[in-house]
């Protein structure tokens, strides 16, 4: 699969990111309490820097709505926006740290129940937040995918109040817009299968708000359900939006401390998106964790000196991206070029597209994420599977992604963990019915096995023989040693014969 730029699927696919971005980044800066512009230097860093340096392919990188709980306390209990811009640069400096100290492969340990969750709440949290701005409905600023963070209101109240305040404009954009991304390609539309479906789709939605307000002003969209990116009014003005960190505060234990929570939590959320990733592209290529961190680090580092929010790699606009076609990195760095040029030329024009439109592409990326196959494959994959699938959805859904993401893991460890106590550590090599019942251990028997090894033991019956060979076991625990002890001690009193083979001497 090439690596250079594919300008028929790349450069269409880009546009598609962008126009995406540009509301998730004015979005999450809101929901973190950080000025706008923020978000915008936040995706332009996560394009131009993070994407030129990281090995992935089809990964784009800029604010993550998973920090906005730990942005918007940090920035509140530092005291300031540009103290907080220190921590980010440190935590950018720690990650490149992880990535020269080769963490990445932290990420391989998560299982692929946990990671398949994970997009599945991704996408049924998308769907749920983007039903109001598909009908008009306003009060949840912009188009952002900040979850359930820093509101008492859930997703699912804020569905049940946007249908009481539908403005018809937005609704009648987002009911054409849904069938024609899912019929994209097929039947009647099926010769329109080279132009990317979202670009079409923002397009149309831009030519309807402009037919609404010429023949039909009642069903315009008013400017509250528009993009809505700053309008600097002289080139003075747009570097004015920049803002640079407070270098005294870097001797506060404090911002160390939150540097270190930022560096562990946007490693751990690019190396979970870098997975799925992977997972989702067609052609099945694995980028480098490795240098996936120090392509973050190095993009922390740019953007907490100028001014923009932590970035991490993020799954919304990643799995955009691949439903746009992009073939190589090329789509995520031009992305970050058109925020750019268009924070600086034409703020003005994207604050003409209807945001209905952009959540009806994002319904549909929704959908993809969270397909129901999915959830039926969980249930067939048996029990541990389904427990970490299943509870790593509902805990993000209820929660946050991270808190997801660590009980999701959790269950699969326990559920490992339980499985191993009940397997015996031992294999049966006697011949069925014969007198002497020979067992050969394991190559490991640890303490998980005390259990399961006790239970044995005891249930045996009065008169039995028993051999256990250990020749062949690498590690047996001080903790089995003592249980076989115990019953070497009290076999006698049940007229038991016990052989050992291979062991070292049991402590009487």
């Amino acid at each position: 699969m090439q690596r250079t730029i594919s300008w028929r699927h790349d450069v269409p696919a880009s546009i598609v990111v962008f126009l995406v971005a540009v509301p998730l980044c004015l979005g999450i800066a809101l929901a973190s309490g950080a000025p706008l512009f923020s978000g915008i230097i936040a995706g332009i860093v996560g394009g131009l820097v993070v994407g030129l340096i990281s090995d992935s392919q089809l990964m784009v990188s800029g604010p993550a709505a998973g920090l906005t709980a730990i942005v918007l306390a940090a920035i509140t209990d530092l005291g300031g926006f540009e103290i907080f811009l220190a921590a980010v640069v440190l935590a950018g400096a720690m990650q490149v740290a992880f990535g020269l100290l080769r963490a990445g492969v932290i990420g391989y340990y998560f299982p692929t129940a946990v990671i398949k969750g994970m997009l599945s709440a991704i996408g049924l949290i998308l769907i749920m937040k983007q039903i109001p701005h598909a009908i008009g409905y306003d009060a949840d600023a912009m188009a952002d995918d900040t979850y359930m963070q820093g509101t008492a209101e859930t997703a699912f109240t804020g569905v049940a109040e946007a249908f009481r305040h539908i403005q018809w404009g937005a609704a009648i954009i987002a009911l054409i817009a849904l069938p024609l991304l899912f019929a994209w390609g097929k039947g009647p539309l099926k010769r329109l299968k080279d132009i990317p479906a979202p670009l079409f789709i923002v397009l149309f939605g831009i030519g309807m708000n402009a037919a609404f307000t010429a023949f039909a002003p009642s069903l315009a969209i008013g400017p509250t359900h528009l993009v809505s990116v700053p309008v600097p009014d002289s080139l003075g003005s747009f570097f004015g939006q920049f803002m640079f960190p407070d270098w005294s505060a870097m001797l506060q234990p404090a911002v160390w401390q939150v540097a270190l929570t930022l560096a562990v939590v946007a490693s751990l959320e690019s190396l979970l998106s870098l997975q799925a990733t992977d997972e989702m592209d067609p052609w099945h290529r694995e980028a480098n964790t490795d240098r996936e961190l120090l392509a973050q680090g190095i993009g922390n580092f740019t953007s907490g000196l100028i001014g923009g929010l932590p970035v991490t790699g993020v799954i919304v606009r990643s799995a955009t991206n691949i439903s746009a076609g992009a073939r190589t990195r090329w789509s995520g760095v031009l992305h970050g070029l058109w925020l750019l040029v268009a924070a600086l030329a034409i703020p003005g024009l994207l604050n003409t597209i209807p945001l209905a439109a952009l959540a009806a592409v994002l319904i549909h990326v929704g959908y993809k994420l969270a397909n129901p196959v999915l959830f039926k494959a969980a249930l067939q994959r048996g029990r541990t599977y389904a427990f970490s699938f299943f509870f790593t959805v509902g805990v993000i859904l209820v929660t946050d992604l991270l808190r997801g993401i660590l009980v999701g893991l959790a269950v699969g460890v326990v559920a490992i963990l339980r499985d191993h106590v009940q397997s015996p550590p031992y294999t049966e090599v006697s011949a069925p019915g014969a007198v002497l019942k020979r067992l050969q251990l394991h190559d490991n028997v640890n303490f998980l096995h005390k259990a399961a090894l006790a239970t044995m033991l005891e249930a045996l019956p009065e008169g039995s023989r028993i051999e256990l060979d250990a020749r062949r076991t690498r590690r047996l625990d001080a903790d089995v040693l003592e249980v076989i002890g115990n019953f070497q001690r009290l076999a006698p009193q049940r007229n038991i014969d016990l052989r050992l083979v291979g062991f070292p001497p049991v402590a009487p």
